[in-house]
């Protein structure tokens, strides 16, 4: 089953991206670009919810069909 969960990126002084979630306890994430960051954010949330129980991946939203994405384009 696909869930879509909330990720919160920043860009820290460091110069790397940092991905938390609200949704999913424990949830971090950091990573030179947005890409990198959102693919290591992606595996650690799969490995996260596959240790929680069952009654807390319930409580997660399924992927839905039609959703709406921000797009960065930088010029």
């Amino acid at each position: 089953m696909e869930h879509m969960i909330q990720l919160h990126i920043e860009k820290l002084p460091e110069n790397v991206y940092l991905a938390t979630s609200d949704e999913v306890q424990g949830l971090v994430a950091q990573g030179r670009t947005i890409q990198e960051t959102i693919e290591i954010a992606r595996d650690v949330a799969k490995k996260l919810i596959e240790s929680q129980s069952g009654a807390d991946i319930a409580a997660l939203p399924p992927a839905r069909e039609v959703f709406d994405y921000p797009l960065i384009v930088a010029t």
